[in-house]
């Protein structure tokens, strides 16, 4: 399985590409896409949607792990951060990728075990996870690979748990 995952932004976006296979981590790319400031939000947007088709195609990537958004007390920057999520999620699906979102929560706690982790300590795990020689230069690459993992890992539980609902609905 490979994954795409994003860590949304308008001025930067971050993503890592993971590649999963049993119990083994690969991190196959990852970095930022940066947008200038002074630049139309449209032209912005179209830059991180066609970076991210790209890396999609580049990569023949299974699916797309998104943070999900967090509202804090500045609006503005919650809805550039939406706008920058909605693009994304527009390059997933016109290839038919499905797109699956997690909290930062949920991240952190699947990479370091308490969903209450900081950003270094994130990075580091996403070092450790992955084999990189040193953790991800950008805070924002570091959370894109982190969410990829988060993705990775989670979907052979949640893989066994349908199967294990399927069966109890079929006999139902």
């Amino acid at each position: 399985m490979i994954v795409l995952g994003i860590d949304p932004g308008l001025a930067n976006t971050g993503y890592g590409v993971v590649a999963g296979e049993g119990a083994r981590l690969k991190a196959l790319d990852g970095g930022v896409i940066h947008t200038a400031a002074s630049a139309p939000v449209e032209r912005r947007l179209a830059a991180v949607a066609a970076r991210l088709r790209e890396l999609l195609d580049e990569h023949d990537c299974d699916a797309m792990a998104l943070e999900q958004l967090y509202f804090g007390q500045n609006a503005h920057s919650a809805f550039a951060v939406g706008q920058a999520r909605g693009v994304t999620m527009l390059a997933a699906g016109e290839r038919g990728i499905p797109c699956f979102s997690y909290t930062p929560q949920q991240v952190k706690s699947a990479v370091c075990g308490s969903g209450r982790a900081g950003k270094d300590q994130v990075a580091r795990m996403v070092q450790s996870l992955l084999g990189l020689a040193s953790p991800p230069a950008s805070d924002h690459a570091s959370d894109a690979l982190a969410v990829a993992v988060c993705h990775v890992n989670g979907t052979p539980f949640a893989d066994a748990v349908g199967q294990a609902l399927q069966a109890a609905g079929a006999r139902a």
